[in-house]
């Protein structure tokens, strides 16, 4: 019992996740390889109902064609909503009129900014490749997006920087994700070998 809450103690997030390491194709996760592919949102506002059913019919032919495919629907920045509460909770807590004053302002820029960038909607669908090599889900990859491409939806393959952003938003990081190292603490053993170098010249 005491060895399994150790155990259950000592594993990180990245355990909890079972992410290992971004690959060529993507992200590994446990024994699978993801491969995320972008897909440009479209305006049904504007749409006819005959064209939204007729985009309907392409999805469910992705979905039907590929089955396996995972989506998922994020903001394409950084949500502010718990910032916002918070603040929203210090206004009516405070006594102080000129303090109460600058933290509506701050309230007001949050909500500005996010009127801005997070109301948009991002669309990721993505590719499992359970164990197979790095060939073999390059091949599956590209098959998969001729699939979504050949029903008329506008896709792209994400990059490492766009991944990272992407899971930066989606885990509510920070919309700064193409920043976040590799490897938590990787910055600083360049900093430090840096330092060392200099001190060796």
């Amino acid at each position: 019992m005491n060895k399994k809450k150790l155990k259950r103690k000592g594993r990180s997030v990245q355990d909890l996740l079972a992410i290992k390491t971004f690959t060529k194709n993507g992200l590994q996760v446990g024994k699978d390889e993801l491969i995320f592919f972008s897909v440009q949102p479209i305006n049904i506002s504007v749409l006819s109902h005959e064209n939204i059913e007729i985009k309907i019919r392409h999805l469910m032919m992705v979905l039907s064609a590929a089955p396996d495919i995972e989506i998922s629907c994020t903001d394409s920045s950084e949500c502010f909503d718990s910032n916002k509460a918070y603040i929203n909770d210090r206004i009516e807590e405070e006594q102080n009129d000129k303090i109460k004053k600058l933290l509506k302002k701050d309230y007001g820029f949050l909500d500005e900014i996010q009127s801005d960038t997070a109301t948009a909607r991002q669309f990721v669908f993505v590719v499992r490749c359970k164990g197979t090599k790095y060939e073999q889900n390059r091949t599956l990859a590209s098959r998969v997006e001729k699939i979504i491409s050949e029903q008329g939806f506008d896709i792209s393959r994400l990059d490492k920087v766009q991944l990272k952003r992407f899971l930066a938003i989606y885990f509510g990081a920070s919309k700064n994700g193409e920043n976040i190292p590799d490897y938590d603490g990787l910055q600083y053993m360049k900093e430090n070998e840096d330092e060392e170098t200099k001190d060796e010249v």
